[in-house]
């Protein structure tokens, strides 16, 4: 049997009942691989359900603000893939009249969507023989064909999506491109593949070579950058005893675009209370002398793909008005950072 029959074969009976694998509709589709693409299916599903329940439709998305959809999409972090989700649905809706394209080459040309993105959707929902190629086809290409070419250079991109379209099955290729996914995220797993039980264990040269584990290959990732972030969080308390607070929406080409966070103060290094207290006026002006208190003594450290962010918490009790101030009972309503959202959990506002 060929290498595309076993994969078909293996589907069939292992596949896992998820809840985009229900429907071929295009927009369920496209939201399910926008949001698994840096996300495992376990931590991926409960978002998948939330945006089908609140957005059923590509119409539904369009209309809802940027904002909606960050709020939905906070905690799973990669937020420019849910600002091109926005995107997207709009484009859909008012260049599309709310039909997604139906080819490979058409799919492209929307926002967010690369070639992965495009081979699933077009062989998924219309049936176009595209090779998929993510981490896990990576990954089952790498192994039983013994090919060391590292996957994240140019070489190795054009290489694995030719061999990939060389392999897949044309006949079949809505299951077989989910077949050989599932299959590299269940039995040829990054750690503990399940070699002995597989049913290509006999034509497998990395497992006949014994380089499994060694396989598939990566470059070096980029170096990563130190960041040293002090939030200060002002608390001003009214007559009523209402408290309010302070929430800034970064903007830029940066971390966490369009998300919202406390004042920032950025240094070069771990600050002490004395260097708080002779800094916090260079991003709060207006809100004259504070109680200045540390909430964490340990720096957090918040790691992203190529930063890791050192991170205090200053809490800053003023009795003067706070400058474009925000009520406590508001401040879940913002889109934010799991950074910020965990300090928000604590702090318990």
């Amino acid at each position: 049997m060929s290498f595309s029959g076993k994969i078909l074969d293996w589907y069939h009976q292992n596949k896992r009942s998820l809840p985009w694998r229900k429907s071929i509709n295009p927009y369920k589709i496209w939201l399910s691989e926008i949001i698994l693409q840096q996300t495992r299916v376990t931590q991926g599903t409960p978002y998948y359900l939330r945006f089908v329940e609140k957005f059923p439709t590509v119409h539904h998305m369009a209309n809802a603000s940027e904002e909606e959809v960050l709020k939905l999409w906070q905690g799973l972090g990669y937020y420019s893939r849910a600002r091109n989700l926005h995107a997207t649905s709009k484009i859909v809706v008012n260049q599309y009249n709310g039909n997604f394209p139906n080819t490979y080459k058409e799919l492209l040309k929307l926002k967010g969507v690369g070639d992965y993105t495009a081979s699933a959707i077009s062989s998924i929902c219309y049936n176009e023989p595209q090779a998929v190629v993510d981490g896990n086809v990576y990954r089952v290409l790498s192994r039983y064909y013994g090919v060391d070419i590292p996957i994240n250079s140019t070489e190795g991109v054009k290489y694995f999506k030719s061999l990939a379209e060389k392999v897949m099955d044309i006949n079949d290729i809505r299951d077989y491109n989910q077949g050989i996914m599932e299959f590299g995220a269940i039995q040829c797993s990054p750690k503990k593949p399940l070699c002995l039980h597989c049913p290509l264990n006999e034509s497998c040269v990395a497992l006949q070579k014994g380089i499994v584990d060694r396989l598939p290959v990566k470059l070096k990732k980029t170096k990563v950058r130190n960041r040293y972030f002090n939030y200060l969080i002002p608390i001003y308390k009214d007559a009523n005893g209402n408290q309010f607070t302070n929430l800034q929406q970064r903007k830029g080409k940066g971390i966490w675009q369009n998300l919202w966070e406390f004042p920032l103060l950025e240094s070069n290094s771990i600050l002490d209370i004395e260097d708080v207290d002779n800094r916090y006026k260079e991003v709060l002006d207006g809100i004259g002398e504070v109680e200045l208190i540390e909430f964490n003594e340990v720096a957090i450290i918040h790691k992203l793909s190529h930063q890791h962010l050192h991170t205090k918490f200053w809490i800053l009790n003023t009795g003067i008005q706070i400058p474009n101030q925000i009520s406590f009972e508001k401040i879940k309503e913002f889109p934010v950072p799991v950074l910020i959202a965990d300090f928000i959990k604590a702090f318990k506002f």
